[in-house]
């Protein structure tokens, strides 16, 4: 008896389909989550926002109404005729201008000397500016308010920015990461055309790590806009007060007259807010792409 031998052709063994059925659960559960997590990510200036608008006796009541009733816009007006937002608008964007644009200037300095240079001891010395980030703000305020005080420049603004002169070690850390990216051959061949070494950072450099510099700029911008430490150290006149140490100020007045009306708080705290929040949507593409950018470098 002979066996039956199957002509028949061999067929490819497809690799199992992916479950398209269940792409769109996902895809709605992973939404759900997203829009969630934002949601509780929004509620405080939510209710920021809707707070600065009801009147004094309801400021705290109905956390989760949407809509404030009764409506109370001229709380924004009240803000003006309470304290000079205006003039501290003014000296909050110039501080944190100025103080964003010489820490992105220096630190993308360095970084550019850790990055390039060769020399003994380079490791050594990058590590030392590193471990400058764990000592603690509290250490260095006292010395470095003495070195104010002795220069004569306390009560003025310069102690609030003129620190950035000497670069952040996080800022240098994250340039100089983003340049170790940058092949050499192109400062090489900078080089050999006849460029010195300020044209290579200038020329080449900064132009390369736009993305990196606008993520120190706007980190600095923002720490500096919400920084309330320094002018409170550094600030006795009023005029030039910036905007957290004005609304210090109004709340502190506010309690010693023994009326706090917190509605005209929130409302400044409104207007403190709103302007970062344009600035980083305006800046939002360069923004997060220099973060997906500086994450792949180094």
């Amino acid at each position: 008896m002979t066996a039956v031998r199957d002509t028949r052709p061999a067929t490819a063994v497809s690799p199992a389909a992916p479950d398209t059925a269940a792409r769109p659960t996902r895809r709605i559960f992973f939404l759900t989550v997203l829009a969630a997590a934002s949601a509780v990510f929004l509620y405080p200036f939510v209710w920021l926002v809707t707070a600065s608008l009801k009147p004094r006796d309801q400021t705290f009541s109905n956390p989760f109404l949407p809509w404030p009733v009764p409506f109370r816009p001229e709380n924004y007006l009240a803000v003006w005729d309470a304290a000079p937002m205006f003039a501290w608008l003014v000296n909050t964007l110039v501080v944190g201008v100025t103080a964003a644009l010489t820490v992105t200037l220096s630190s993308a300095f360095v970084a550019f000397g850790f990055a390039y240079f060769r020399f003994p001891g380079r490791n050594l010395l990058f590590a030392s500016v590193l471990g400058t980030m764990m000592l603690p703000a509290a250490v260095t305020l006292v010395p470095t308010y003495l070195i104010w005080k002795s220069a004569g420049l306390t009560g003025t603004q310069v102690p609030l920015w003129a620190g950035n002169l000497f670069g952040s070690a996080f800022y240098i850390f994250l340039l100089r990461q983003f340049l170790l990216g940058v092949p050499r051959y192109v400062f090489e061949a900078a080089r050999v055309d006849g460029a010195s070494y300020l044209d290579l950072f200038w020329r080449i450099a900064l132009p390369l790590s736009r993305p990196a510099l606008i993520i120190a700029f706007v980190f600095e911008l923002k720490a500096s806009w919400f920084d309330l430490m320094k002018p409170l150290i550094y600030l006795q006149d009023p005029a030039l007060y910036t905007l957290p140490r004005g609304l210090k100020a109004v709340v502190d007045q506010f309690y010693q007259g023994g009326d706090p009306k917190w509605e005209i708080v929130l409302a400044a705290s409104v207007i403190t807010t709103v302007p970062l929040v344009v600035i980083f949507f305006l800046g939002q593409r360069h923004f997060l792409r220099g973060i997906a950018t500086t994450g792949q470098r180094g």
